[in-house]
């Protein structure tokens, strides 16, 4: 195929247009294709480029000195291009007609094809099956740009056959959905909405992939999607609970679960950007998405109502912390991520007084690094609420950060490792080391949080050393 719209130009990397151009020179077909030429079109930096060519693996093989197999078994070979003394792999995969699919992942067997035309017939949705080259323009089989354009999510051919082949592909769509902040074509919504118990065989991590990205987009609430067509009760099925209970209480205006899918949106993403680097960003939204997402989950499971008819949800932060431990090790997540989210739920409520001996005792509690994350829930959760008294626990909040603000200013003691006394002072006062070394360092620590000037070396061995 060589026909294609000329008008069209994306900016391709000179590495890749090497690629395509040797491909070329050797009697073959090439082009960029999938994900990196939806995101050209829209204007964002690709994360990768991938390849499709007519050429067969070995055959790509026999052109580039550095490659690696890769996915050899489906066409994919790695080639590995070198600029400055930094290497780059970029995937090459012959045109492909694919099998039955018998894991929902994987074809049992894949054909090559000479055809560019069948090998974009076997993805999923149209906004990922257009392909570019340079001298061609955009190869678009399917409507890919114009639903680009609707930002609109549409499966190639028929629907429930794509996500049989893989039902993953019914959480990508709304992912999609989500980033474009669009919206899913009806028979392909349908499908997920049949289909959906058929997730189950999807294992946990690349569910959580999903999630993830979704969570992190401009339209979490977008995950309602999820509930809406049944993929929630597959992977997260006491998020459905919370959809179900209500609250009778005059802080809220919401369902525990449409509480939390909007306290996932009002997480204030401009003083966040402003407030940490790129890295820490990217790493602190996906703590606080997750956390929005859970902090209330444990709310399902303790519902009361007094004699005024009003809710309650006693013990909720603790059970909570508990379940989102429970949860997120289901889909496997890391163990950083595990213990901040946690920590976060469990204390998300921030009942203590606007005092600096309790926040210290918090920041203890979740480590600095983290413990300013705390207000972005405290604010998101506010703002998820109804309006009532929340100008006072808007004033409450910011005398609470004015505080943390000084006390890292004064540099004061907020750990064992700030504490005037170590364990080396404690053996050579002739305390034994074990578990009573560490009861007294933990009682050091306890009074320093209290009281910063208490941080001093002969006061707490006069005190707590005898």
């Amino acid at each position: 195929m060589k026909t294609g719209n000329e008008n069209i130009k994306i900016d391709v990397p000179a590495q890749v247009c090497e690629i395509l151009n040797k491909l070329n020179e050797a009697g073959y077909e090439a082009y960029a294709v999938g994900g990196c030429v939806r995101d050209s079109l829209l204007g964002k930096q690709p994360a990768d480029w991938d390849i499709t060519t007519s050429a067969r693996p070995e055959q790509v093989k026999s052109i580039f000195r550095h490659t690696v197999d890769t996915g050899i078994q489906h066409g994919t070979v790695t080639v590995l291009m070198r600029d400055n003394g930094v290497i780059s792999g970029y995937e090459v995969t012959t045109y492909r007609i694919d099998g039955i699919y018998e894991d929902s992942r994987h074809p049992k067997e894949v054909t090559f094809t000479p055809e560019l035309s069948e090998d974009l017939k076997r993805r999923d949705f149209t906004v990922n099956a257009m392909a570019y080259h340079p001298g061609h323009g955009l190869i678009d089989l399917f409507g890919g740009q114009e639903d680009l354009e609707r930002k609109l999510i549409r499966c190639v051919g028929n629907a429930k056959e794509r996500f049989t082949e893989d039902a993953l592909r019914m959480m990508r769509a709304i992912r999609f959905a989500a980033q474009l902040g669009g919206t899913i074509e009806d028979e392909t919504y349908a499908a997920i909405s049949e289909l959906a118990p058929t997730l189950a065989r999807v294992s946990a991590e690349r569910i959580r992939v999903e999630v993830e990205k979704l969570l992190v987009s401009a339209h979490p609430y977008y995950f309602k999607m999820f509930y809406e067509t049944g993929l929630t009760a597959v992977f997260l099925p006491e998020f459905d609970k919370c959809m179900k209970t209500t609250q009778e209480n005059p802080h809220h205006c919401y369902s525990v679960g449409e509480h939390l899918l909007h306290s996932t949106e009002t997480i204030d993403i401009e003083r966040l950007r402003n407030e940490t680097d790129k890295e820490d960003y990217s790493s602190s939204l996906k703590i606080l998405r997750l956390t929005m997402l859970l902090h209330d989950i444990g709310k399902s499971e303790l519902k009361t109502v007094d004699g005024n008819g009003i809710a309650h949800f006693k013990g909720h932060p603790e059970l909570g912390a508990k379940m989102a431990e429970e949860i997120l090790k289901r889909l496997k997540y890391d163990n950083d991520t595990i213990h901040m989210v946690k920590g976060l739920v469990l204390g998300h409520e921030g009942r203590y007084p606007a005092e600096k001996k309790y926040i210290r005792r918090d920041i203890n509690r979740l480590g600095t690094e983290y413990f300013p994350l705390m207000f972005y829930v405290n604010e998101a959760d506010m703002m998820a609420q109804s309006d009532f008294l929340r100008d006072e626990k808007k004033a409450r909040l910011e005398r609470l950060r004015a505080l943390y603000l000084e006390i890292k200013a004064a540099d004061e003691c907020l750990s064992l490792s700030d504490l005037a006394v170590k364990g080396a002072d404690l053996i050579a006062a002739g305390v034994k080391p074990g578990p009573g070394m560490g009861k007294i360092l933990n009682a050091m620590l306890s009074d320093v949080l209290d009281d910063p000037t208490h941080n001093d070396r002969d006061y707490l061995m006069t005190n707590y050393v005898k």
